[in-house]
């Protein structure tokens, strides 16, 4: 086991309050956030390492809030469904789980009662989170380390942000045969025990209970929160999909992507998980090859991007051509259409109405038309700075993997060229990459597409005249 001092040197942990573990501290914290599982988590792992190297026990303390941005009843209850499998996880190693929700969420409160030698957080490189972290490293009265847990090769050693996949990917790939191992799951030496008196909320308590938030954003049935279910998923994948997946991952009529992206984005699983699981696999080394791309090289691109932009979510983001070349078309004859009409699918386009749809009812996007979706955001908006606020509001309001580095620079790369490179001049959209119905069309079978999105319409109706009736 490493010393302390070899912990917080380790490359993927920041000290954001430096100091000596407090002697007379009863417990090491993890404060869970980002990164929501038990399962291969190095943030985690950091925490019960040190725990055991201090001779205490260590406690998770995970306090969801209402106020996250553009979060609603769609993301919540994923976020709910994980809570029993995460304490079900910690139990088994021997760790304590204190779960609370807003308006007794705060971390400082909960340290003041318990008082602990250590904090450890996870990395969120979004503004919010970052902001909270920058907050209880003030505040805090003990060391608060946070680690960057749910990237492969730690963000900080890219050094800056990376023009594109091409400058980022050399880095990743020469780093990555240090940070490409499993994470390790060690057991806690000294066992938590919850103080007489201690709040905690029941772990399949409705955490939403009386919170005012947007719940007209419906969850889906199809998909359940949680580690377990992710593991579910990878397996299934693995099994049925990944040996197909260079050919099979362009075509959005077919279920050829893992799907695990909200998975993901609330750290229900992890990607050395996926990682080392793909690479285990049976499949040929061009499927495995074309699946790690996306899981490392391009998430960590887009974590990159949110890292060291503090424009991640936002026109001003735009590569200097970009800039030019959208105001230099400006002025140019556009059809418009208003953001109650794309919300609704209200558009001249079966294709992209399709893709609209499916977000709506499923919480999900196949990554290619994420890319024609937003395009045509640009082409139907009056200025791209307008459409990239579009294209963020529904993304973030609808995908269940929204308020991600990948949604937000999938929309940076569609509507102002970011992580790509000028193209031929066109109207409206000048020298940034143009996508049209015909071209996307020939590319994988749309009509089939829009004929699968129809169904689960159909399905969606069903559903609801069915549950109205009573039956």
């Amino acid at each position: 086991m490493a010393s302390l001092a070899e912990l917080c040197a380790n490359a993927r942990v920041a000290v954001r309050r430096p100091g000596e573990p407090n002697p007379q501290g009863k417990c090491v914290v993890y404060w869970m956030q980002r990164s929501q599982r038990a399962l291969d988590n190095p943030a985690l792992e950091v925490a019960v390492q040190a725990a055991n190297l201090l001779g205490k026990p260590c406690v998770v303390f995970f306090a969801p809030v209402p106020f996250y941005p553009h979060a609603n009843l769609r993301h919540y209850r994923f976020l709910n469904q994980a809570i029993p499998s995460i304490a079900l996880g910690l139990k088994k190693r021997n760790l304590g789980f204190v779960l609370r929700r807003y308006p007794d969420h705060r971390l400082l409160e909960f340290c003041d009662e318990i008082k602990p030698a250590l904090v450890v957080g996870d990395e969120n490189p979004l503004r919010g989170p970052e902001h909270w972290r920058q907050v209880a490293a003030q505040k805090l009265r003990t060391p608060f380390w946070t680690v960057d847990a749910d990237v492969i090769v730690p963000s900080r050693l890219l050094m800056k942000e990376q023009y594109g996949a091409y400058t980022a990917r050399p880095v990743i790939r020469r780093l990555l045969p240090e940070f490409l191992r499993p994470v390790g799951n060690t057991r806690a030496q000294v066992r938590w025990r919850l103080p007489r008196g201690l709040r905690c909320l029941p772990y399949d308590a409705d955490i939403t209970d009386g919170w005012k938030l947007n719940r007209t954003v419906e969850p889906v049935e199809a998909m359940q929160g949680g580690t377990d279910h992710a593991m579910r998923r990878l397996k299934s994948f693995i099994r049925s999909g990944l040996a197909t997946y260079d050919h099979d991952r362009n075509r959005p009529e077919c279920e050829g992507t893992s799907m695990l992206s909200a998975y993901l984005h609330f750290g229900h699983i992890g990607p050395h998980t996926v990682a080392l699981a793909i690479e285990k696999a049976a499949a040929p080394r061009a499927a495995k090859d074309a699946f790690l791309e996306q899981l490392i090289v391009r998430r960590e691109l887009a974590i990159n991007f949110v890292r060291f932009n503090e424009n991640y979510d936002n026109f001003e983001c735009a590569p200097s051509w970009a800039h030019k070349t959208l105001a230099d078309h400006a002025g140019d004859a556009r059809k418009i259409y208003s953001e109650s009409q794309l919300e609704a699918a209200q558009t001249h386009d079966p294709l992209w109405n399709a893709a609209q749809r499916q977000m709506v009812i499923t919480g999900f996007m196949h990554n290619y038309m994420r890319m024609y979706w937003a395009k045509k955001i640009l082409e139907w908006s009056k200025t791209p700075a307008q459409a990239f606020q579009t294209a963020i509001y529904l993304n973030d309001k609808y995908e269940l993997d929204g308020r991600d580095p990948n949604g937000y620079a999938g929309i940076a790369w569609a509507i102002v060229g970011k992580h790509d490179r000028p193209w031929f001049d066109r109207p409206v959209f000048g020298s940034v990459r143009y996508m049209s119905f015909n071209s996307t069309s020939k590319k994988f079978d749309s009509r089939r597409y829009i004929a699968n999105v129809e169904a689960l319409q159909s399905k969606k109706k069903l559903r609801r005249k069915t549950k109205s009736a009573g039956v």
